[in-house]
């Protein structure tokens, strides 16, 4: 599965809710400008794997990783030296139900982008104009900037959050299921995003819908009862999985 350069390794991890142990010996790689889709059925460790890329998961009672490592240019992400709020701007998320902040629009994009001094002698709106240009939504809200955010639909507010997202200046973007909680219009803009974007970055989208998985990802991670069970390009493990289990789940007898 390694064609081109990871941007993020993981290597032996192990992870744990309380005592239960919800990933066993991971090991994949995400390479940058492609997209990886993280399949399974429900329950299987998708997003906790997720999760630990940018150390979201210890904000969660009770889970942790308990062994392994996850490099991101070849530095250990748990090392002491690596501060989460620095990993977190570095390897952004986006969840499965639209996150907007309880303040106006403009002040949403600009958020996490004004606490790391990125600007760099733009506007503030002329730096949010830029991002929520570049997720498709500005036209559609240029004179409601000073509004509340909630005021935005599902998937208005899904775009608002990648253009905060992105606006963060990451080279990693997860998406958690971004597509599950937002209408089928909404879901076509985020995977033409998802392909545009990737152009620029590395992309890791968690999804249970193996249609998506197949419109949009470059390479795929299948993940069963919190194991890897197959890896590699996604065309490839649709048409010739290795294993049983893989062709159970592509064959929707499992999922």
């Amino acid at each position: 599965m390694r064609s081109t350069e990871a941007v993020l390794e993981v290597r032996g991890v192990h992870a744990v809710y309380g005592d239960k142990e919800v990933l066993h010996n991971i090991f994949c790689h995400f390479p940058e400008k492609r997209v990886t889709a993280i399949m399974g059925p429900s329950g299987c460790g998708k997003s906790t794997l997720v999760k630990i890329l940018n150390r979201t998961l210890e904000l969660t009672p009770g889970a942790k990783v308990i062994a392994g490592t996850v490099l991101y240019h070849e530095r250990d992400i748990y090392d002491r030296q690596s501060l989460p709020m620095d990993i977190r701007k570095r390897i952004g998320i986006i969840h499965q139900r639209p996150v907007p902040f309880p303040m106006p629009i403009l002040d949403n994009v600009l958020f996490g982008a004004n606490f790391h001094g990125l600007l760099n002698g733009m506007s503030p709106r002329e730096y949010a104009e830029f991002y929520l240009d570049k997720v498709g939504l500005l036209e559609e809200i240029k004179d409601r900037l000073g509004d509340p955010a909630s005021k935005l639909s599902g998937g208005q507010q899904q775009r608002l959050c990648l253009a905060r997202t992105l606006a963060n200046q990451p080279e990693v973007i997860l998406m958690d299921e971004p597509c599950s909680a937002i209408d089928p219009v909404s879901t076509q803009r985020i995977e033409a995003l998802i392909s545009e974007l990737k152009k620029e970055y590395a992309i890791i989208v968690v999804t249970h819908n193996m249609n998506q998985a197949r419109r949009i990802s470059d390479q795929a991670v299948f993940i069963f009862g919190g194991r890897i069970i197959e890896a590699g390009d996604t065309a490839q493990l649709f048409k010739e999985p290795k294993t049983e289990l893989a062709q159970s789940f592509v064959s929707g007898l499992i999922g």
